[in-house]
């Protein structure tokens, strides 16, 4: 199967001269030609990178039967060609700053099926979340009272940025937490009858 006979001198005396040749060029001569075409044999392989090649019928010298498998998923398979094979698309980091990546199905040919979610719980589908995390927004809110709450970054869904700034002396501030902000220890009266209380740093700790 697959080969081409020739009888050059079609005559009785000329029997058995008939040669037999396969598509690679292997040429037999009386008989039927041992062809041996393992298509999976060429450089470059046939189906490409990360996909395995298998000729299930070299002897026979059938051409184009060879077989592609992708090595994530044996069972996708195409004949004469590369399979089409998923890669896992979060390799590719297409979500933003801080949100989690998963593929759910990397062997088939499901591109754009990678999803991005929020640590706020917020997914999107085939492309970056948005976010929008507000840490300020909290009730009750994380830097307390008397003292005002900045998160300078939303949109990128950074936790744990949040800035507290002493409303008695905005230049006093911490990153994640309430800042300390000294009160007038005056406010309580701690001194005695007659005496005047004074206390010079109000606005520190």
């Amino acid at each position: 199967m697959g080969q081409t006979c020739n009888d050059p001198v079609k005559t009785v005396k000329s029997v058995g001269d008939y040669t037999c040749t396969c598509a690679n060029g292997v040429v037999a001569t009386g008989a039927s030609a041992t062809c041996e075409t393992d298509e999976c044999a060429a450089m470059p392989s046939p189906c490409g990178a990360d996909q395995t090649c298998t000729d299930p019928d070299k002897a026979a010298n059938k051409l184009h039967d060879f077989e592609c498998a992708c090595n994530s998923d044996m069972s996708i398979k195409k004949v004469d060609g590369p399979a089409t094979c998923d890669k896992d698309e979060c390799s590719a980091s297409p979500c933003g700053m801080g949100q989690t990546c998963v593929d759910p199905v990397q062997s088939v040919s499901s591109i754009g099926d990678f999803t991005c979610e929020c640590a706020n719980g917020v997914k999107a589908t085939g492309a970056a979340a948005i976010c929008e995390t507000d840490e300020c927004t909290a009730t009750p809110s994380p830097c307390g009272a008397d003292q005002t709450c900045t998160d300078p970054d939303k949109a990128s869904n950074k936790l744990h940025d949040f800035e507290c700034a002493c409303n008695s002396d905005m230049s006093i501030k911490k990153i994640d937490g309430p800042a300390t902000c000294d009160k007038d220890e005056c406010s309580s009266s701690p001194c005695g009858t007659g005496q005047t209380c004074d206390d010079p740093m109000k606005s520190v700790n």
